[in-house]
C-alpha cells in the first residue's frame, strides 16, 4: 500500500462518518498499543541526510527490490513527512499532503493525498499507520471543509479494504467510472505526478520499473483482485483509490 486517508482539520477527525472515521480519529487509536514513541512532522524538502536515511531503510525493509528513485519522487511530490522513533531507532513514516484543489466542476475542494507508508514489522497492526498519515495531513492546516476527498495509491488489494463498504468509492469490481469521475480522477493523478494514467481503469501507469514489491503477505480473496487485473507491478503501476468523506456531491 502506499498510503491511507485521514483528516483533513488540525488535531481532530471533523466529522467523518462509518469506518473510515474508526479509522482515522486519533481518539480511536488505543493508546496502550503503541509503546512510547516519539513522532515529528517535518516539510520533506527540509528532512535531514539522517531522516531520508532513516525513510530509506524502512522502504528497504517493507519492500523487496525497493525502488529508491519513486522514493525520492515521492518526497517531491508530497509536502510532509510523519516519522516516528522508538528509542531513537525509526519504526515509521507516512508521506502525504492536504490540499485545496480547484477540481472539474468542483472549485475548492479539500483533498488528501496519502503518500507511501512503512512500518517496521515489530509496530504493524497496532494504529501506527493512522497515526502518521494523520499527522501528515493536519501539517497542511487546512481549514476545515464539509466534505473531504480521501485519495491514495494502492499496492495490493488488501490495501483497499480501508475503504470497504464505502459507496463513494472509485474504481469499484464490475463499474465503469462516469466520465465525471475519470476527470477527477486524471485530476487527482496529475496531483501525484504519475508517469501516466487510465482513467477507465483507474492505474497509475508505471514508468517501466517496480516500485517495489512488499515482504509481508497477505490473503486476498479473489473477487478483491479483480480491479487489480489491470495493474502491472513488474511496470510500477498501482491503483488509484479515492472516496468522499461523508458523503459525495450531487450527481457523483
Amino acid at each position: 500500500m502506499h498510503g491511507r486517508f485521514g483528516p483533513c482539520k488540525k488535531g481532530a477527525a471533523g466529522g467523518v462518518a462509518g469506518g473510515l472515521a474508526a479509522e482515522y480519529h486519533l481518539a480511536a487509536v488505543n493508546a496502550r498499543e503503541l509503546p512510547s514513541l516519539q513522532f515529528k512532522v517535518i516539510e520533506t524538502g527540509e528532512a535531514s541526510s539522517q531522516d531520508l536515511e532513516k525513510v530509506f531503510s524502512l522502504f528497504e525493509m517493507n519492500y523487496r527490490q525497493a525502488n529508491r528513485a519513486f522514493l525520492e519522487k515521492s518526497f517531491r511530490t508530497l509536502r510532509y513527512l510523519a516519522l516516528a522513533e522508538h528509542e531513537g531507532t525509526a519504526v515509521g513514516f507516512a508521506l502525504g499532503e492536504s490540499r485545496v484543489m480547484d477540481l472539474p466542476r468542483l472549485p475548492a475542494q479539500a483533498v488528501n493525498l496519502a503518500g507511501i507508508c512503512c512500518i517496521a514489522p515489530q509496530f504493524r497492526r497496532r494504529g501506527l499507520f493512522a497515526q502518521l498519515e494523520v499527522r501528515a495531513f493536519a501539517a497542511a492546516d487546512v481549514p476545515p471543509h464539509p466534505r473531504q476527498l480521501a485519495c491514495g495509491r494502492m499496492a495490493h488489494p488488501a490495501a483497499l479494504r480501508v475503504f470497504r463498504g464505502h459507496p463513494t468509492l472509485v474504481p469499484k469490481p464490475g463499474v465503469r467510472p462516469t466520465p465525471w469521475q475519470q476527470e477527477v480522477g486524471q485530476a487527482i493523478a496529475d496531483a501525484y505526478g504519475v508517469h501516466a494514467f487510465d482513467p477507465e481503469t483507474f492505474v497509475c501507469v508505471g514508468a517501466g520499473e517496480p516500485i517495489g514489491y512488499p515482504v509481508i503477505e497477505f490473503e486476498v480473496e479473489p473477487e478483491e483482485w479483480e480491479v487489480f487485473r489491470p495493474v502491472n507491478r513488474d511496470r510500477g503501476d498501482a491503483l488509484l483509490a479515492m472516496a468522499w468523506l461523508p458523503d459525495a456531491p450531487e450527481g457523483w
